[in-house]
């Protein structure tokens, strides 16, 4: 294994296992979900101004009015991600929220097929039936965690919500190749600040250090950090492996949701969660099932 493959992926694997630790951060924050995500993208902003400095990313011309245009509006759907995203937790669970949000992949096929006339192959097809299987497990499952009964459809509502804005966000990057990915993560954590300034209450701002504590964590740690490390792994993996990593993601937040809260999948739920991260597996990594294979591939 090269050096660049075995950074990449501790990269990778720190960026996930950080990730997966995030519903755990924003339920102790105690903070209404819109106040979380306005500390969230303050502290981001400044912790990328910062990076972005260094790498000498702010000097003028790098972007044009155009791109920096796309950017705004990748930066206003990753902050409705993160708003519906961080208020599904209280309904479904995080586990249950993290898993149904994993069917971003196949908001993008949708989404890349109607605006940048990617095709959808029989195998993505199979792909994105499947995963609808397994959102349908997860639907009919009878939630049995205390105060996750209520709103349960609501959450995984939010889910797919957040799931779909963040397929939009994506869509924006891809029309944005070749601008320093930082840059754009500094433009959109600075339009979420702009965006929720007007919202926020700050006359009742956390009480304690170990609350401020948790919001720049949130901020520094888990969108600061975690860009860094995600854009280095990008660009020393191979996309296979980028996308097998990625799945230590929801794997960590359920893992977090047991251990930190109790909240332990029901037997159609882990059903239903299993369909969903198989179907999202044989997205990224591009299998295709035997029986829609060329003849002359087979065997």
């Amino acid at each position: 294994m090269s050096g660049d493959i075995k950074r990449g992926t501790a990269e990778m694997t720190a960026a996930m296992l950080i990730s997966g630790t995030i519903g755990w951060f924003v339920v102790m924050s105690g903070q209404p979900v819109s106040g979380v995500v306005f500390w969230r993208c303050l502290f981001g902003a400044l912790t990328l101004l910062v990076i972005c400095g260094a790498l000498g990313l702010l000097r003028p011309g790098i972007l044009t009015l155009r791109t920096f245009a796309i950017a705004v509006f990748g930066g206003i759907a990753i902050v409705v991600n993160w708003l519906l995203l961080f208020a599904s937790y209280s309904h479904a669970t995080i586990s249950i929220a993290t898993t149904v949000y994993n069917t971003q992949p196949f908001m993008l096929l949708v989404l890349g097929a109607l605006f940048l006339g990617e095709k959808i192959t029989a195998a993505k097809l199979f792909w994105l039936t499947l995963a609808f299987a397994g959102m349908a497990a997860i639907v009919e499952a009878k939630p049995q965690a205390s105060g996750t009964s209520d709103g349960y459809g609501l959450g995984i509502l939010m889910a797919l919500g957040a799931a779909f804005f963040y397929a939009l966000a994506a869509l924006a990057a891809k029309w944005l190749k070749g601008t320093p990915p930082h840059l754009i993560a500094l433009i959109q954590v600075a339009t979420g600040m702009l965006m929720l300034a007007p919202m926020t209450d700050f006359s009742q701002p956390p009480q304690d250090a170990g609350s401020w504590a948790i919001l720049v964590s949130i901020g520094v740690i888990h969108t600061g950090l975690m860009y860094v490390l995600l854009y280095g792994a990008i660009q020393r993996l191979p996309t296979h492996l980028t996308g097998a990593l990625s799945f230590l993601y929801p794997i960590a937040a359920i893992l977090v949701d047991q251990l930190a809260f109790g909240h332990a999948l029901q037997p159609m739920q882990i059903a239903g969660a299993a369909i969903i991260l198989l179907a999202a597996a044989g997205m990224n990594l591009g299998w295709t099932p035997r029986w829609l294979r060329p003849r002359a591939l087979q065997g």
